[in-house]
């Protein structure tokens, strides 16, 4: 499905992986967007490379500062009207044994990961609550909160990305009146920074595929999820079929 009008997303991490993508393909189908990310020269530069002029605005943001949403609000309601969508991929991930992980650990993941996206995502649907025209909220997690690796121990980054999905869940059923779609994408193993220096391609045998995605088609459920109208609560695995067949 396709949309024809114009509409506004803030994409949280958009200077690199699968957040500029998604902002890449957004403003390819001639929406506006706004990024953001804790990097001033990578952000800047990232907003350099999407060109898209007057329809693309970036802004540095700690979104584990409960002023950072409404900062990114004002700027997209600012430049172009209002907030349509909302892509929540910014996050952190690491790997460590279940039995290493420190409190000042889990913390790390429970804020990063956890509490800015719940932050955000409260600043906007205000802001969508009070526009009065429905939007479309799409979280980013992972596969693995769904079936995980022998021998890739990531408790704590799971356990604040469980807590995204049950704020998907619980969201989808809470901003339904208003007209507020709140749905999930769980990637499997993407081409992104988060990898380098290692052989990602070495890690495509997990899929029934055969190969890693690339960002872009992370990028294609997401989109899909914007305008998909009748979906809400919904989790996508783009995993490649990891989860449901195995090779």
């Amino acid at each position: 499905m396709t949309t024809t009008t114009s509409r506004t997303a803030i994409v949280t991490g958009g200077s690199s992986g699968i957040g500029y993508a998604v902002a890449a393909a957004l403003l390819k189908r001639g929406d506006n967007v706004v990024i953001s990310g804790r990097d001033a020269a990578k952000l800047a530069s990232a907003a350099t490379e999407l060109g898209a002029g007057d329809r693309l605005r970036h802004l540095v943001a700690d979104l584990t500062d409960e002023r950072a949403g409404q900062a990114l609000v004002d700027t997209a309601v600012d430049a172009f009207g209002s907030v349509d969508i909302l892509v929540n991929n910014a996050g952190t991930f690491a790997s460590a044994p279940f039995v290493d992980v420190t409190p000042a650990d889990l913390d790390h993941f429970l804020t990063g990961n956890l509490r800015g996206t719940y932050l955000i995502t409260q600043a906007v649907a205000r802001r969508m609550i009070d526009q009065a025209l429905g939007g479309a909220i799409v979280n980013i997690t992972t596969v693995l909160l769904s079936h995980g690796i022998t021998g890739f121990p990531v408790t704590a980054p799971m356990v604040s990305k469980g807590g995204v999905r049950a704020l998907t869940v619980s969201l989808s059923a809470e901003l339904a009146p208003y007209g507020i779609r709140v749905n999930e994408v769980a990637p499997g193993i993407v081409r992104t920074p988060l990898h380098s220096g290692s052989d990602v391609d070495a890690l495509g045998a997990l899929a029934v595929l055969d190969r890693v995605a690339e960002p872009a088609e992370i990028a294609d459920s997401v989109l899909h999820l914007t305008d998909s109208t009748f979906l809400t609560g919904t989790v996508i695995a783009a995993d490649g079929g990891y989860v449901t067949a195995r090779p």
